[in-house]
This record gives C-alpha cells, structure tokens and sequence, in this order.
C-alpha cells in the first residue's frame, strides 16, 4: 500500500483536525453500558422528547426494564431477536432496551416494508418477539400469510402515546384497538413495573442489531452489528464533531437505518442528551421543532434538507442552534450545500457509511469545507475517521495510486463481523484486508475521498464509461432542478444510452430542452443525457435515497 494510502500514516487528521488523535479509545465497550452510564449522570433530565412529550433517562430505564421482565417471562432467552417495526418515536428505544436487557437482539424493520418484505425477514431471523405500531400491525401483519411463522410476543403500541398534542401533521386521528394474539405495549410495561430486573450485561461481541440492508439486488441482507461496533462508532461520531454532553439531537433519520441507530440512538446515550423524535419526516414539523427544541446536531439524507429548502416557513432562525448538520447516504450536490449555507447560513458536512460500518466511517471534520474535484465536479465526502483504515482497491484487489478510481475497502472497529445466516456473503465481503463496500471512489493527494459512484450504476454508452452521480452533479446546478436521478437505459446503436429523470423547485420552470442545453455546454457529448423526462416526484427509500433501480 502507497505511503498516501496508508492508514497509519494519516497526514489530514493533522491537516484538517488539529489536536485530534489518530485513534480513540471507546469508553465503554457495549452498548448498554453506554446507557447505564447516562442513567448514572443524567437520571432526571430527558432522554426523548416527542411533540409535547417527554421520557427522562430514569424513565426510559424503568421502562425498559419492565419490558425486558415481560419479555423473560413470555419465554424470550439470550440470543432471541425482537423485531421493532414502527416510525421514529419513543417506543423504538424502549423497544430496543428492553431486548437487550432480556439478553435479546434487536432488529429494527423498515416502516415502509410490507408483507413481501417483512415475510423475508422473519423467516430469515425469526424473531421470538415484535414490537410494532398498530397500525402496522392491522395493515401488514394480519394480513401476512397463513404459513408464515408469527413471533411468539407481538407488543402493539400507538403512535400517539407519551405525548397529547395530537399534532395532524403527522400523527393518526385516532387509537386503534389492540389485535387478538397481541397486546399493548404500554400496559405490559406498566404491570411488570414493580417485578425484579434481571441485570444484564452483554460482551462486547455479543450482536445488538440485526440491521438489513437496503436489498438493492437480489434478497435483503442482515448485518450483524454487536455492541462494540456500535459503541464504539457512536463515540467517534460525537467526538469526531466536538459534541459536548447534554447537546441534544433532532432525529430526522429514520431510527429503523443504521444513522439512525448510531447517530440519534446510540449517540444520544453516548452524550447522556435528549433525541428529539417527530414521528415522520414532514417539512413543515421537522422546521417547528427546531424552533420549539432548539437541537445541537442533526444528519439525514440530502433529499430531506433540500424538502426543506422547498418549505416557505424554511428561514435562517429556524436554524440557530445547531452546531453541526451532517448529511450521509447518498452523494450530495456541490449546488445543494452552496444553496444551503446561502439560505439557511449553515454549511451541510458530508459523510459516509453503510450498514455494515454502523454509520459513518469517511466524513468531512467539524471545522473544515469538503473541497470539490476540479475534474469531475465531485464533492468529497471527507476522510477517514478514527480508528478507520480505508484505502482504494484497483480492478485486480490491489492499492489503487492516489487519484485513481476503485472500490473502497474499509476496516476498523465499527466494521460488522458479517451477515445473519449468510456465510458465503460474509467471505465475500469480509475480506482479511477489509470490507468491501462495492462503492467506487478515488482519493487525492491530502487524504480527502471522492465518491464516483456504485458499481452496478455505471452506465457504457459506445465503450465509454459514464458515471451517474457526475451527470446528476450537473444538473443540480441548473437554477430549477431540486432532485434529479441519471440511469442507464438500452439503445440500439450505443449499446446503452443516458437518461435523466428530474423534479423541479416549486415554482420553478424548465423543460427538457433548457436541461439539455445546460448539459451540452457542461459536459462531453457521450456523457450528456440523451433522454430528459421531468417528473413531480422521483421515487425514493424512506431514509430518503433516490431509487435509480425503481426508474430503470
């Protein structure tokens, strides 16, 4: 491996994090401990803030141990997973607590996920217990088939407990009535109140989250993510962007996501400070609760903060308190971050994970701008943080020269051992050199890394290669684009041809003849889209992800 490449030497943690050390020691080494200590230093002051509710952090560990007794005595054991299916609201962590402290696994599901998906997962990790909204519950489970194997406890709970306000942006009209084979979260919770707790305590080894990754080719796949990983990351992520104990988090990233997990979740623990919890993402809530709890850090995807951006009631004094806003999961425009900073004053520093990196590993430091490629047009997405050796490798697995493209390769503590169940897919991807994350990039001369795009995107138009995100790149900066997706689709003479689907601004006006001038006078001919369709909305994942395999 090239000197420039090489891990241990890490020249840009002096470059742009002055002081910070090249590796960090967690402080504590599972998860729950984590909690424990914020329950230990901040027992009365809140741990979750939803609307006009709030669960303090000698709450939240009452309640989670209540749920771990009534878990034990319906027959959970160590090792038993607990599905948590439901929106970003408080149940979650109770929910995630109380599996840990019963010695369980916790595995978050995808609100959105339906009978399809959901009958994949459960039969892919059985989960002795779920715990699941009720609406979820009497929309997709009942509706499950016959043959699919139900968890033994299903614990339903509603999405207007543990607050009164009853805000319609976002929240259901009513309660719904708790399904026979179930029962209510809550009330369980509250009649093994007073029972004994059973004290857990996991190995550092021992696996926290089942966490499935997106599917984006063939079946779902669940990481394994223990509780030194996620600890540990955690304690990076709050470290690497100078947080201080107490600096509370807006949750805008779906808590089911490995963002959210580590980066609200586990976070939260980690800086004994309040998550501050909205349901759903909806603008205009999302803009109110800023105002109303003054957050410190928020991260999303950057679809979420351009939706922002399209909110009349967007203004820089909604913005005030925070001190960092990160934004990961899918590459972010150069145009985007300018026309954030220009509007709200804040700039917007990239980052970059995976499931299996329990978050971000690459990012851009608290205090530095993300340069942008000279060539391509590339923002970077930083550089690699504590503990994380990430280099480049080359079509034939070895270090790619500096400035060269290849796949990003990562290892360190926040890597995932491996996959539930999959053991041809963990030697595939757990290498002994690293982690292979299919995500191709290059790395410049100070360290800073540059995403080009995932492998499978890559679109050969004639013989040549063309990159979606440098495409998409482009036309962000025409004046009426918000969102815009490039995908390859066959063509007779070229084998394959370009094709760009884009939303625009509210307000905005354009049609595929100005967007295709704009490419024409930005970029070479076999890489401009030959085809231009404008849509109201373009598809996306729920953590906000723009779906490129849904429009092909």
């Amino acid at each position: 491996m090239s000197e420039a490449n090489s891990y241990a030497s890490k020249p840009w943690l002096a470059l742009y994090t002055p002081g910070l050390p090249h590796e960090i020691e967690a402080a504590h080494r599972d998860a729950l401990s984590l909690f424990r200590a914020a329950v230990a230093r901040a027992a009365d002051k809140p741990a979750l803030v939803y609307f006009d509710g709030v669960v303090t952090y000698a709450e939240l560990d009452r309640m989670s141990d209540a749920l771990a007794t009534a878990l034990l005595t319906r027959g959970f054991s160590a090792g038993d997973r607990c599905a948590v299916y439901m929106q970003n609201m408080p149940q979650f962590p109770i929910a995630v607590l109380g599996a840990w402290k019963a010695g369980g696994i916790a595995v978050p599901i995808n609100p959105m996920n339906r009978e399809r998906e959901l009958t994949l997962m459960l039969e892919d990790c059985a989960p002795k217990a779920l715990v699941c909204l009720d609406q979820l519950c009497a929309e997709v489970i009942a509706t499950l088939p016959q043959d699919v194997a139900r968890p033994d406890i299903i614990l339903t709970t509603s999405a207007l407990d543990l607050q009164t306000r009853n805000d319609r942006g976002v929240l259901p009209a009513a309660r719904m009535a708790t399904p026979d084979g179930a029962q209510d979260l809550l009330a369980t919770i509250a009649a093994h109140r007073d029972a004994p707790v059973a004290r857990t305590t996991p190995k550092p080894d021992d696996i926290a989250f089942l966490v499935y990754t997106s599917g984006t080719t063939g079946l779902p796949k669940a990481a394994m993510n223990t509780h030194a990983n996620i600890a540990f990351n955690a304690q990076a992520i709050a470290n690497w962007y100078s947080a201080q104990d107490g600096d509370s988090i807006l949750g805008l990233a779906p808590l089911f996501h490995v963002t959210g997990l580590i980066a609200h979740v586990v976070k939260s623990w980690h800086l004994a400070a309040p998550l501050i919890l909205c349901f759903r993402f909806e603008p205009g809530v999302v803009l109110d609760a800023l105002v109303e709890h003054r957050p410190a850090f928020t991260v999303s995807a950057i679809t979420a903060f351009i939706a922002l951006l399209s909110n009349p009631a967007c203004t820089p004094e909604k913005f005030e308190s925070l001190k960092v806003i990160v934004s990961g999961g899918a590459p972010i425009p150069p145009a985007v971050v300018d026309e954030f900073r220009a509007r709200t004053g804040h700039y917007i520093h990239s980052g970059y994970g995976l499931t299996e990196t329990n978050a971000g590993v690459i990012a851009v430091p608290h205090k530095a701008n993300a340069p942008v490629d000279p060539a391509s047009g590339a923002l970077a997405i930083g550089v690699p943080k504590f503990n994380a050796s990430v280099w480049i490798a080359d079509e034939n697995g070895m270090p790619a020269p500096v400035g060269e493209a290849g796949e990003i390769v990562v290892s360190g503590p926040s890597v995932s051992p491996g996959y539930w169940n999959k053991p041809k897919e963990t030697a595939e991807a757990m290498r002994s050199d690293g982690f292979r994350t299919g995500d191709v990039a290059f790395m410049d001369a100070q360290g800073w890394f540059y995403i080009v795009d995932r492998k499978k995107d890559m679109i050969v138009a004639s013989g040549f290669k063309v990159w979606p995100r440098e495409v998409e790149d482009v036309l962000y900066t025409h004046p009426a684009v918000r969102e815009a997706a490039v995908i390859g689709v066959t063509d007779p003479y070229r084998g394959e041809t370009v094709k760009a689907v884009v939303s625009l601004k509210p307000g905005a006006t354009a049609t595929a003849a100005d967007l295709d001038a704009h490419c024409r006078a930005k970029m070479a001919a076999y890489k401009r889209p030959q085809q231009i369709e404008i849509v109201e909305e373009l598809p996306k994942t729920v953590t906000g992800k723009i779906l490129r395999r849904m429009l092909r």
